[in-house]
């Protein structure tokens, strides 16, 4: 993600600062004058200049043809985000909103993702992206059979955080009420607070061992139980985008055919969804900007990212989408926050009473 960054002194860096935070905060190209009175160097106009210059020849700063003024490349505003931007803690009274209204929200996981991207993306007035916990990452509480006509069974699967799934399971014979209460019991005594795949792999190792206990207390009921964990189509990832009209009100993405592309994106998620689902991969703040996501449709803007989780398992990411001229600060404060909450909170409905 980071290219070779020059080798700056310290006036250059506090230059360098000044000026991206002025076009940060007015969206304007920033002159050596304004720089002379603002960035607090002792320094001749004339010297602020060449060191804007040496900026701007390290691909650090543009010149917008209309303007004598400067603005910052991604590669300048890259070295800002990882070297010159000081996060600190987010105000209180934002930090209490934020607990106040995840702790407000449903306990159902998709729920939770839902309200929280609603939630970050009106605290930037960006997009909000959370891609949602899947079902193979959520411990099981109890699972149920039911018969139903013919060689079909209703299997009732109970999760921690109160999420109830129903899975028809079609078998090769029908059971009788007898094999349908033993694999329920031997399911629940053996696997209750495990995850569907940590299940899934103790039955095949149980079910392949010619002498293991699992397989003999299933008896018949092996194919039922083997049935009812596995991979369906809510194991597979989704998330939830809000918040998406936010983009058409903000001036640097004017341009219609780049905000039609990104609506595509949001709207057919997939690449965008397999973009969040590598930044799972590595835990805390992620930026990317501009092009650095490798992501077309994002070449305009930039996109920060945190991954949360609960029980020492990652289960997504929560980020926001948004101009590349945005308060950076204040983005990844509300990124990181809401992870960190949003994980919290997962952690006690994920954990058996």
């Amino acid at each position: 993600m980071a290219s070779h960054r020059p080798d700056l002194d310290a006036r250059a860096r506090q230059l360098l600062r000044s000026l991206i935070e002025q076009y940060l905060s007015g969206g304007e190209p920033v002159g050596s004058r304004t720089l002379s009175r603002s960035a607090g160097l002792e320094v001749s106009p004339a010297t602020i200049r060449n060191i804007m210059s040496d900026l701007e020849d390290a691909g650090l700063l543009a010149s917008p043809h209309t303007s004598a003024g400067r603005i910052p490349t991604p590669q300048g505003l890259r070295l800002f985000v990882d070297s010159l931007l000081e996060v600190k803690p987010m105000a209180p009274a934002d930090r209490d909103r934020l607990a106040r209204e995840l702790q407000q929200m449903p306990g159902d996981a998709r729920e939770l993702a839902a309200g929280a991207s609603a939630l970050v993306s009106a605290m930037t007035q960006f997009v909000g992206v959370v891609t949602v916990p899947r079902e193979d990452d959520l411990p099981l509480r109890q699972i149920e059979f039911v018969a139903l006509p013919g060689e079909h069974v209703l299997a009732v699967l109970v999760f921690t955080n109160h999420h109830i799934q129903n899975r028809i399971l079609q078998l090769t014979r029908r059971p009788d009420a007898v094999e349908l209460e033993r694999a329920a019991q031997v399911l629940n005594s053996n696997f209750a607070g495990l995850r569907l795949s940590e299940i899934r792999a103790r039955l095949v190792h149980e079910l392949n061992a010619a002498d293991g206990a699992l397989r003999m207390a299933l008896g018949g009921a092996a194919e039922l139980a083997a049935g009812a964990v596995r991979p369906g189509p809510e194991s597979m990832p989704d998330m939830i985008v809000s918040g998406q009209a936010n983009l058409m009100g903000v001036q640097d993405l004017a341009d219609l055919n780049r905000l039609r592309e990104l609506f595509e994106a949001f709207q057919q998620k997939r690449e965008l969804l397999a973009l969040f689902e590598n930044c799972a991969g590595a835990p805390g703040v992620r930026v990317f900007i501009g092009e650095e996501s490798g992501f077309a449709p994002l070449a305009g803007c930039t996109m920060v990212t945190a991954t949360y989780g609960a029980q020492g398992r990652i289960l997504g990411s929560i980020g926001v989408i948004g101009p590349t001229r945005m308060a950076y600060d204040r983005v990844i404060q509300v990124v990181q926050t809401s992870a960190d909450m949003l994980g919290g909170i997962l952690n006690h409905i994920l954990t058996p009473a």
